[in-house]
């Protein structure tokens, strides 16, 4: 494949996969940390713009460079996601027109309701990302397939929390998200360590089905 890309024009560039799940995993740390209530609010909006947000975006435009569709998809989306929500957080939380028209993300519950249906579009997109991972390896099939709990606790969470419930299903979607983390940091490793020789350091397991 390498060949045929080459020959085409086109060289291959080094794999932004484990730059790509390195960005995901702090800045899902921080905000899940956040939401698990041990750790301080704020920090993490930073680190979603330009970390979990601007990197990963990169990586996903060079996973297209490398022709890798779901490399390209996932972190293209998922840098899209930390952008989104990074800014969505910085605006209502200054001042702007946005927190101001209407005062619609001044009342609680609807900020949370937004943030619930916010999640739940996400999942929706990450529940065939999991089917699809199962073609990669072991290690990408564990990130979304944690990931993939740890959206719906967050969108159960904002939601019970918009309507006055507790805000369990919240903190338990963010010890979720420091699990989901933990195992994006692994596959990130193991990317950065495995491309440096000819074989492999650190098991990253194999494909369940496909080619």
């Amino acid at each position: 494949m390498a060949e045929a890309t080459e020959e085409r024009g086109f060289s291959r560039v080094a794999d932004p996969a484990p730059l790509g799940l390195a960005a995901f995993a702090l800045t899902t740390f921080l905000l899940s940390g956040h939401n698990a209530s041990f750790m301080p609010d704020g920090i993490w909006v930073g680190a979603a713009i330009f970390y979990g947000g601007v990197i990963q975006l990169l990586a996903g435009m060079w996973e297209f460079r490398n022709r890798n569709v779901f490399g390209a998809t996932a972190f293209s989306t998922y840098g899209g996601f930390w952008l989104s929500l990074g800014i969505f957080v910085f605006l209502i939380s200054s001042n702007t027109t946005l927190n101001s028209v209407n005062g619609v993300f001044k009342d609680p519950a609807q900020l949370n309701n937004a943030l619930a249906w916010f999640v739940i579009g996400f999942a929706i997109f990450n529940t065939y990302m999991v089917i699809w991972a199962s073609r990669v390896n072991l290690a990408t099939f564990a990130v979304f397939l944690t990931l993939e709990v740890t959206e719906i606790l967050l969108a159960i969470g904002f939601l019970l929390i918009a309507h006055g419930r507790t805000d369990f299903w919240l903190h338990a979607g963010g010890w979720a998200g420091i699990v989901t983390a933990a195992v994006a940091w692994y596959a990130s490793a193991a990317g950065v360590v495995n491309g440096m020789g000819s074989k492999p350091v650190i098991p990253v397991g194999k494909a369940f089905w496909g080619e």
